[in-house]
C-alpha cells in the first residue's frame, strides 16, 4: 500500500505522485514495487535490503540516490520468543523523490502521521523528515521499554508467589528483545552521528539534531539499566531454584541415611546366624526396640545439625 503525502503545510494526501512529495509505503506488493522501480527508477537492491529483516542501520549513496535504513521498534501481533524486536525502515531519496517503506504495518508510522497532521506545518524539505523519523522512532522505543519494564514487574511478583517456569520463560524472551533493543539503538545513534556530516543540514535541522540526541541516549540508558535490571533478576531466580534443589537434595540424602540403620538392624538380626535370641520371646522386640531408639539417635543428631 503506498500513499501519496504533500508536505508543505501539514500532511494531505494526493491521488498521485508528484515531485517533492512523501511517498509512504508500508507492506509493498509487486503493484508497489513496479511502481518504485519502473515509475520512479530506485535501484532495485534497495528495495531488497530493505526487505531484509536483519539488515543493519546505515546508509548508502549511488548515483545521486540515498538510502537510509532505520531500525524501529515492533511489536509481533503473534506468539514469538521475542514479542518486542526491530525491523528495518528504509527512506530513499533524491532530488526531487522522497519515499519511506517499511514491509511491516507499525504503531510508529501510523502514530508519526497522525501526530504531524495536528501539528500542522509539514517539513521543510526530505532532510527535515529524516531527523523527524529519527526522533519518533527514539520516542517510540521509550514507550516500548515502559512495556517492557511492566512486563518484568509482573513476572517478578508472580516469582515471588511460585517459582514457575513460564514466568522464567517469559523474562528470557524478554531479555533477548532488550537485545535487539540496545543493538538497534547503538546502530541508529552511529548512523546519525554520520548523517550529520553527510545531509544538507541548516540551523532548524541542527536543534533538531540536538533532541534526537538526547532521547536517543535516553533510550540506550534505559535499555542498559532494564537490561542489568533483567540479568540480576534472572540470576537471583537462578540461585533460589539451585538452592531449593539444594535443600531437597539435602532433606532426602538425610531420610535415606536415617532408613538405613533400620535397614541394618534388621539384616544383622535377620540373617541366618546363631545370635543367640532364635528361641527367645524378647528377640523381635528387642530388635524393634534397638531399631527405634538408633533411629531416634540419629534423628536427634540430624535436627540438631539442621540436615532435616
Amino acid at each position: 500500500m503506498r500513499t501519496y503525502w504533500n508536505t508543505a503545510n501539514g500532511l494531505r494526501t494526493m491521488e498521485n505522485w508528484e515531485p517533492n512529495c512523501w511517498v509512504q509505503v508500508t507492506c509493498p506488493t509487486q503493484d508497489d514495487l513496479d511502481f518504485l522501480e519502473k515509475d520512479l527508477k530506485i535501484p532495485d537492491y534497495f528495495l531488497m535490503d530493505i526487505a531484509d529483516t536483519d539488515e543493519r542501520a546505515r546508509y548508502e549513496f549511488d548515483e545521486g540516490w540515498i538510502l537510509i535504513i532505520l531500525r524501529i521498534p515492533y511489536v509481533k501481533e503473534v506468539r514469538s520468543r521475542t514479542p518486542y524486536t526491530t525491523i528495518p525502515l528504509g527512506i530513499i531519496m533524491n532530488k526531487e523523490v522522497c519515499i519511506t517503506v517499511c514491509n511491516f504495518e507499525t504503531n510508529m508510522m501510523i502514530d508519526f502521521v497522525s501526530y504531524q497532521q495536528k501539528r500542522g506545518v509539514g517539513f521543510t524539505d526530505s532532510v527535515d523528515l529524516v531527523f523527524r523519523l529519527f526522533l519518533s522512532s527514539a520516542v517510540w522505543y521509550l514507550k516500548r521499554l515502559k512495556q517492557i519494564n511492566t512486563l518484568i514487574e509482573k513476572a517478578k511478583q508472580n516469582l515471588d508467589r511460585n517459582v514457575d517456569n513460564a514466568d522464567l520463560i517469559n523474562l528470557s524472551r524478554l531479555q533477548d528483545s532488550l537485545t535487539y533493543f540496545i543493538t538497534s539503538i547503538r546502530g541508529n545513534e552511529t548512523l546519525l552521528s554520520k548523517l550529520k556530516f553527510k545531509l544538507p543540514i541548516d540551523e532548524l535541522d541542527a536543534d533538531l539534531i540536538e533532541d534526537v540526541n538526547i532521547e536517543m541516549s535516553q533510550a540506550r540508558e534505559t535499555t542498559s539499566i532494564y537490561a542489568n535490571i533483567l540479568d540480576s533478576t534472572m540470576d537471583t531466580y537462578a540461585n533460589l531454584i539451585n538452592n531449593n534443589m539444594s535443600s531437597v537434595m539435602k532433606m532426602l540424602t538425610s531420610i535415606s541415611i536415617i532408613l538405613m540403620f533400620p535397614t541394618l538392624v534388621a539384616s544383622l538380626f535377620g540373617m541366618n546366624l546363631v545370635n543367640g535370641m532364635e528361641q527367645s520371646p524378647w528377640g523381635f522386640p528387642l530388635a524393634i526396640g534397638i531399631t527405634v531408639i538408633v533411629t531416634a539417635l540419629f534423628m536427634w543428631f540430624f535436627r540438631r545439625k539442621t540436615w532435616i
